[in-house]
């Protein structure tokens, strides 16, 4: 069994890559093989298998063209100590020359196939990538909202770019380098061995291991050092766009030096990582040009030796020489691939942490469509707490009927929201359960369930996109009409028709182009559109004053019509007509009935509506005696209204 969604996060393979960040190369390859051979794409595989003929291609001509610098050179050598003539001028012109355009030919051929190669598994690399970064973004959308309420937007985000970086770093060093430089190396010693001798293939594969050995371990060295750096650079990263998401809060307070205190010093965290990483870069570079540097040295002395005792030509040296500078490109990309690799599973070890997440609310098997039959909502017996130390809903039961509308008011604190949050199935309850028309919400699939129901929230965030795309949100694919039919209903269409731009006006991020009542017309309109049998109102209207709180009221009751609707409410007064009313108190139901009656109870919800009424009137005294002389009237008169609210409350 999984541990839960909110408990401490262990990196482990994920289910959907198949591939532990601890693991070796082998076990990436492994994991990424789906990605690169996928079983429903025919032209992606035939892409792979030309990649691996063209691959082959160009190492065979890698390895000719060391061979035609050796002809080119002995026969130059040889031309020297001919005795001239016309046929030795023409040979001595002709052989060189035809050996050397082979030569020049042989390295373009070689560049060529490689940059096919390449390019002919772009295709195939991308695709990889994409598959990826997609099952990561459709993993957290499947994530509980406990986890999107503990993250931070900008450190994600930033994760989520490295990831997708080091995933394609990944598939290009696996299949593109460290492949070819395997294949090249066996070349380079199956000719050293077959033109020379044993002497030179000891020396060359001593160098290869020595170069090896001390790349791993430095490389090993920064790993280290790399995750500082991007754990300062996340870090400095989720700063900035915190503090650019409350770029007003910022302002209210004159909070921008202390807010660029805190972005400077998470920067000055990943300045020393990033010299650090740098400096030990330079270590790593300098070690491996030594050691290069003494393999191909040992190898020309050998070769000097066995051109003096007449064992070789003048060519042999040249080739010898061509070969181990050849040699040193894929011999880099050992340690570039290893380098990289190492790197880049530390830059998506993140990733496979969030992919790791099982999600807290999930389909179980066999799960249902929803079946609806008029919508009755009942919570039987609901327990439910956020933190096991803390219960917030204490054996709630109650019913909503079919087209009926029930709200349910009480104190800050006492568990009403949550009700809205279960309802939706963002969590599980703990203790008994939650039905709609008798079909129990585990045993039914998530997207009919939230198909099947409307929220108009408190608080709208808007997507950063026009109106129209806002509103549309409700059902994707209505048409213009529909979209403007909803904002007619909604009464957002006046402000629509004074705006120069019309349904295209822009909204900004998270809507903050527009006031509090545009949002939460949007926010109706969207649920209109989405046309929902069963309706959510959370405290829809207590972000507003009064004027548009009416406005927005009517609204609601347009749209909650013949609807089941579950009202959550701050405001006594929006919820007089409906249905039934229950009274939450410390996540228990304390009262409920209609208005009339919890009033001639005079208990806990009688206690509520007087304050609310006695605030409401001191207003509206204040307006009177001095709104025309003080137009702050209003707002301190809210001020008054707002204890008498958290005396209720208490």
């Amino acid at each position: 069994m999984s541990a839960p969604e909110g408990g401490t996060a262990v990196a482990r393979p994920s289910k959907s890559s198949g591939i532990d960040p601890r693991g070796s190369l082998l076990v990436a390859l492994k994991g990424l093989w789906p990605y690169l051979w996928p079983q429903d794409r025919m032209d992606l595989r035939a892409r792979v298998l030309w990649g691996l003929l063209l691959l082959v291609l160009a190492k065979i001509a890698t390895m000719v063209t060391p061979f035609l610098f050796k002809w080119a050179t002995d026969a130059v050598a040889e031309g020297e100590g001919a005795r001239i003539s016309t046929d030795t001028i023409s040979l001595l012109v002709a052989a060189p020359l035809m050996l050397t355009l082979a030569y020049g030919f042989s390295r373009i051929v070689m560049a060529g196939l490689t940059q096919l190669r390449d390019g002919l598994f772009a295709k195939v690399a991308m695709h990889a990538v994409r598959r990826l970064a997609l099952e990561t973004f459709q993993h957290m959308h499947a994530l509980s909202l406990r986890f999107h309420l503990e993250r931070k937007t900008g450190g994600l985000t930033r994760i989520l770019e490295r990831s997708r970086e080091g995933i394609e770093t990944i598939v290009r060093m696996l299949v593109l380098h460290l492949g070819p430089t395997i294949l090249e190396f066996a070349m380079v010693i199956g000719v050293l061995f077959w033109q020379f001798d044993w002497r030179y293939v000891v020396a060359t594969v001593g160098m290869i291991l020595g170069y090896t050995l001390f790349t791993f371990v430095m490389t090993e060295h920064r790993m280290g050092i790399r995750a500082a750096m991007n754990e300062s650079d996340t870090d400095a990263n989720a700063k900035a766009v915190d503090s650019l998401l409350n770029y007003e809060t910022v302002k209210y307070f004159g909070a921008e030096k202390w807010e660029a205190d805190r972005y400077d010093r998470s920067m000055a965290r990943y300045e020393r990582a990033s010299i650090h990483t740098h400096t030990s870069l330079a270590w790593l570079n300098a070690g491996q040009a030594a050691i290069f540097t003494m393999g191909l040295t040992a190898t020309m002395a050998l070769c000097v030796f066995d051109i003096r005792a007449g064992r070789q030509s003048v060519g042999s040296f040249v080739m010898v020489n061509a070969m181990m500078v050849q040699l040193y490109q894929p011999l880099n990309f050992l340690g570039m691939i290893y380098r990289e690799i190492k790197q880049s599973l530390i830059d998506i070890e993140a990733m496979f942490t969030i992919l790791s997440r099982s999600p807290e609310v999930k389909d179980t098997p066999g799960a249902r469509p929803l079946e609806l039959a008029g919508g009755t909502v009942r919570f039987e017996g609901v327990r439910f707490s956020y933190d096991p130390d803390r219960e917030i809903l204490k054996g709630v039961s109650f019913e909503v009927p079919a087209g009926r509308t029930v709200a349910i008011v009480g104190p800050s604190g006492a568990g009403k929201s949550t009700i809205s949050r279960l309802l939706f199935r963002f969590y599980d309850v703990n203790e008994g359960r939650i039905t709609i028309d008798g079909q129990d919400l585990r045993d039914i699939t998530q997207e009919s369930l939230r198909a099947a129901i409307g929220m108009v929230p408190q608080d709208t965030v808007l997507f950063n996109d026009t109106l129209a795309y806002n509103v549309r949100y409700g059902r994707a694919g209505a048409s213009d009409e529909e979209v403007a039919r909803a904002a007619e209903l909604a009464q957002i269409d006046g402000f629509v028709r004074r705006t120069p731009k019309g349904y295209a006006t822009e909204v900004g991020e998270r809507g903050l182009k527009l006031s509090g009542g545009e949002k939460q017309r949007v926010a109706i309109a969207r649920t209109i559109l989405k046309n929902p049998p069963i309706l959510i109102l959370d405290e829809a209207t207590s972000a507003l004053d009064s004027h548009t709180e009416r406005e927005i009221q009517d609204a609601l009751e347009r749209v909650s019509r013949g609807r089941t609707t579950l009202v959550i409410a701050h405001r006594l007064s929006t919820v007089v007509s409906a249905d039934e009313i229950i009274v939450l108190e410390r996540g228990r139901i304390a009262e409920r009935g209609t208005h009339a009656a919890l009033m001639l109870r005079h208990g806990l919800y009688h206690s509520m509506w007087e304050r609310q009424r006695e605030a409401e009137r001191a207003r509206e005294t204040l307006k009177a005696a001095g709104e025309a002389e003080d137009p702050g009237a209003g707002q301190i008169a809210d001020q008054v209204a707002e204890p008498a609210k958290d005396d209720a409350a208490a």
